[in-house]
């Protein structure tokens, strides 16, 4: 058996346990020897006879697919998203894609909260200001008895409501499944999108991308937010239009947004850099070590149980 681990995470110290167990349970493992995303072409020197990847951001589409060995029964995300990932090719390979659902959640919950405290308190420029001589004092916005409105009432958006409860926030949310009792717990108001975008202080996004939510923050949307809110993205950079958002920055149809993922990454030469308002991170969501380990245990767990044709509930193209 020959597993091929190209997630970059591997590469730090706290890891090397999960490698060891890795080792442990297979006869080959084959690490990414580069420190980053690997390219198609990089992919393709070291997969050979694999028979599981846990994998990273590198794309999988079906022109890589139609490439792979004939070996490759599992391609297992390290992390939640798969949109990297086509799952009709896999599919049709016999190829099985996993994730490893709820093993990040608290980590980026917490960094949703952090984005809109550094986004509407001015942390990023009052840094800035310390550390340039200039001691600018910025006057910033509370969070206390704001709206807050979250899209997407998943396992992150349920922790960032908890979260915010902290801060007796008014807090709303959308998602097509609303969990009630959840709701009722943590005093979360059930809203329509429409009254999200035009009532809320905040908006944080934790939806999945699917076609109908490709670019749903858009020109249309941020024309009707207040022209106070904020913005916030640690979910999936498609879902912001980021042309659109930068309009609406610079002519303060907003008055800022935090972004942790981007429509491409890494993120390079964006005029969103040209703005101060606006936070801009390099997808550190989900990493903590608690939240990396977590992960690569289950992408590892999910590789051994399709290859020994045991059950496993996170494979996503059945």
């Amino acid at each position: 058996m020959k597993l091929l681990i190209t997630s970059p995470a591997f590469g730090q110290p706290h890891m090397e346990p999960l490698i060891e167990f890795a080792k442990s349970a297979a006869d080959e493992v084959v690490i990414n020897p580069y420190g980053r995303t690997l390219t198609v072409e990089e992919l393709k020197e070291i997969w050979d006879g694999t028979d599981a990847v846990v994998a990273g951001l590198e794309p999988y589409t079906a022109e890589v697919l139609a490439q792979a060995p004939d070996t490759l029964k599992a391609i297992c995300r390290f992390g939640v998203g798969y949109d990297s990932v086509d799952l009709a090719a896999a599919k049709a390979k016999g190829i099985a894609v996993t994730n490893t659902p709820g093993t990040n959640s608290d980590a980026v919950a917490d960094l949703a909260i952090g984005m809109m405290i550094a986004i509407a308190r001015h942390i990023p420029q009052g840094d800035k200001s310390v550390r340039d001589g200039s001691w600018k004092r910025y006057t910033g916005l509370s969070m206390e008895g704001k709206k807050l409105g979250i899209l997407g009432l998943g396992a992150i958006g349920k922790g960032v409501a908890k979260r915010a409860a902290g801060f007796s926030m008014d807090i709303y949310a959308y998602d097509p499944y609303f969990d009630r009792d959840f709701a009722e717990k943590y005093n979360v108001k059930s809203a329509e999108m429409e009254e999200i975008f035009t009532q809320c202080d905040y908006i944080t996004l934790h939806l999945p991308v699917l076609p109908e939510t490709v670019g749903i923050i858009n020109r249309d949307t941020l024309a009707k937010m207040k022209p106070s809110a904020y913005l916030i993205n640690a979910a999936r950079g498609p879902l912001v239009n980021e042309d659109d958002l930068y309009d609406a920055l610079k002519n303060g149809r907003i008055m800022g947004a935090a972004l942790d993922v981007y429509s491409q990454e890494p993120l390079k030469d964006s005029p969103l850099f040209q703005l101060d308002n606006i936070v801009v991170l390099p997808h550190i969501g989900g990493n903590t070590r608690e939240a990396a380990v977590a992960m690569g245990r289950l992408a590892i767990d999910n590789a051994l149980a399709v290859l020994k044709g045991e059950a496993c509930q996170y494979i996503v193209n059945r």
